[in-house]
Order: structure tokens, then C-alpha cells, then sequence
């Protein structure tokens, strides 16, 4: 109401400079924005939940983890909703929880107040996913069913995506190449498996057996590296994560096993040090930034009752080659892929 006076407009004009709704000539909007900014203004959630019937605020079920993935991608999507002008609220949960620990989460979300969910945990039990929730939800991963609101997948192609990293090494020359798999009951590492087999079978090649699965860290892959460093055969490996993919980097070096002159390796994620790694990194490279953006437009397209997809939105991966991927001992270049 001070704003509304001080202005000389209505509250219901206040709200719809607030809300960035149309309708409102320039001079208005600027005369309100003034005195919002004179008289240090915020907007009082659920006042304007009650005028409104929003609260301008999306939630966000994550798992509480500082791996690389889940951390960047949270990060991520508080930045996309801050520019298309809602707020951020997060629910984390813990490993182990399973689908009670994400409706609880989701449950602790419509508690605070939410117009909408994304849900960027990244482990379920193989099972679909059934919420209690009245507003729309969009998930990172696996699909998710709601009995009274709308919900659809946005998410990174993770199966193709491991099927451009297992094709690149075979089409080098590998006879075929060996995987370093994360944890499986994580959707991203049941994805990354499942392409790697698919080129495996689409090429003719034999599909070896798999080390114990790694749990996404440095450490895991070294244990990985070093198992498979003493397979005379082996001359490519694709790693479920650039974290496995350094470690094993390392159990290569400390066999003697130099990279790429006698194994390859691919990497996936594309993190920060990838580049500067001895050799630098051949990585799948998933936008995180991408994936938030679109997420939180599909969201908000729900919320505001404007067309959005139907169907889940596959977002496209790409390849980064380095200098960790080389024919095999004793092949030569293909004439079809550059020489690096």
C-alpha cells in the first residue's frame, strides 16, 4: 500500500510491476521501480501468493552431494530461476532414502509454499516415481506420475551420449572398449551402461566383462585402473565420470601403460580440470547451464499455464576430443577422423 501511494497508482498496478506482467506503460513501471528502490521494497511472498495465487518461487528436490554433477547442477538452476524472476528453494536428500526421502523432500517443499518442483536427484530404485503434489514438477532423470498436477522430463541424453564416447574410440580401431560404471542406482550411471552396450552391439564388438562398479571418485577408478591395467587386451576404456576416468589415468601411469600410445580413455562430464590433465582429457560434455535453463522455462511455461512439451525433452551431448584417445598399438590414424 506505501508503494501503491507514494506512486500514485494502485496496488493492483504495484502487483503487476512486481509480477512483470504486461499492461503496464513504461513510465508507470518506471515511477513504481523508483519508489520500490527508494523505500527498499520486498515483495511479501505469501501476500502475494494470496493476491496472485502464486508465490513466485519453484523448488528444488537435490541430493545432498558436492560431487561435480549434482553441486553444478543445482547451481545451475538457482541461476536460471533468478532470471526469469522466481526464487529458489531447496529440499535436499540423503543417499539411501530411495522415493520416501523424495516425496518427503517434495512434501517439505509445497509445506514452505512452491508454484512448481524440479526434482534433480539423480537415485531411485529402477521403479517409477509416484508424488502426492498440486503443482507442476519437472524432472532431471527418470519419469515421474502425479495424480493432480502436470509433470515431464527434461534431461541430458546420457544413452547416446555413451554411445558417441564407446563409437569414438571404436571407430579409432579399438577392438572394443572396456567400462568403468558408476553406482546403478543412479539413473545417469543405468544410462551411461546401457549406451555403452548399445555401440558394443551395434559394431559387432565383444563386450567385456565390467570391473566393480565405482562410486563416482578418483579413488574408485584408480581401483578400477589398476585391475584392468593388467588386462594385456586392453587398449580402450570409457569411465562413467571424469573423476573415475583421472583415477584410472593414474593406475595406467603407475603399470606403465602409457595413455593414448597404449590405452585410450574417455572421460564423461567434461569437468573443469579435463583440459589440464597429463593428457588432457577426450570427454562427453553436458551443459548443466542448458539443461537448468530449459527446465526452469518448461516449469514456469506449466505454471503460467502456457503451451510447453508433452513429451521428455532429450537435450544433446557432444564429444570433446583431447589428446587421451589414439588409434591402438600399431594402427594408423583413420582417414576419416582428424589427426591431432
Amino acid at each position: 500500500m506505501e508503494v501503491a501511494r507514494a506512486a500514485g497508482v494502485s496496488q493492483k498496478t504495484v502487483s503487476r510491476v512486481v509480477n512483470g506482467e504486461p499492461h503496464v506503460s513504461a513510465d508507470v513501471r518506471d515511477r513504481v521501480l523508483g519508489v520500490i528502490r527508494e523505500l527498499d521494497y520486498r515483495p511479501n511472498n505469501a501476500a502475494r501468493a494470496l493476491l496472485m495465487g502464486r508465490y513466485r518461487r519453484i523448488g528444488v528436490v537435490s541430493l545432498g552431494s558436492a560431487l561435480y554433477g549434482p553441486s553444478t547442477q543445482l547451481i545451475d538452476l538457482e541461476r536460471a530461476m533468478h532470471r526469469v524472476g522466481y526464487s529458489f528453494a531447496v529440499a535436499s536428500t540423503l543417499e539411501g532414502q530411495g522415493g520416501a526421502g523424495i516425496a518427503a523432500a517434495v512434501e517439505s517443499l509445497l509445506e514452505q509454499g512452491v508454484d512448481g518442483i524440479v526434482l534433480s536427484e539423480p537415485i531411485d530404485d529402477g521403479t517409477p516415481l509416484r508424488l502426492s503434489a498440486d503443482v507442476p514438477v519437472v524432472s532431471l532423470g527418470e519419469g515421474v506420475h502425479l495424480a493432480d498436477a502436470p509433470s515431464t522430463v527434461v534431461r541430458a541424453d546420457g544413452v547416446s551420449a555413451a554411445r558417441i564416447a564407446t563409437q569414438h574410440l571404436l571407430a579409432l580401431g579399438h577392438r572394443t572398449v572396456w567400462h568403468i560404471p558408476g553406482p546403478q542406482d543412479w539413473w545417469t550411471a543405468r544410462d551411461r551402461l546401457r549406451g555403452w552396450r548399445e555401440a558394443l552391439a551395434a559394431a559387432g564388438a565383444p563386450e567385456p566383462p565390467l570391473p566393480a562398479d565405482g562410486d563416482w571418485t578418483p579413488a574408485s577408478g584408480y581401483a578400477a585402473g589398476q585391475s584392468l591395467a593388467r588386462l594385456p587386451d586392453l587398449t580402450a576404456v570409457f569411465a562413467a565420470n571424469d573423476d573415475m576416468a583421472l583415477g584410472a589415468l593414474r593406475a595406467f601411469a603407475e603399470a606403465g601403460r602409457a595413455v593414448p600410445a597404449e590405452v585410450s580413455v574417455v572421460g564423461f562430464d567434461d569437468i573443469p580440470a579435463a583440459p589440464y590433465l597429463s593428457p588432457p582429457l577426450t570427454t562427453v560434455r553436458q551443459d548443466f547451464a542448458a539443461i537448468a535453463t530449459r527446465a526452469v522455462d518448461v516449469l514456469v511455461a506449466m505454471i503460467e499455464g502456457r503451451p510447453h512439451p508433452a513429451e521428455p525433452v532429450d537435450l544433446a551431448v557432444e564429444l570433446t576430443v583431447r589428446d587421451s584417445t589414439a588409434p591402438p598399438p600399431g594402427r594408423p590414424n583413420p582417414s576419416h577422423l582428424p589427426a591431432r
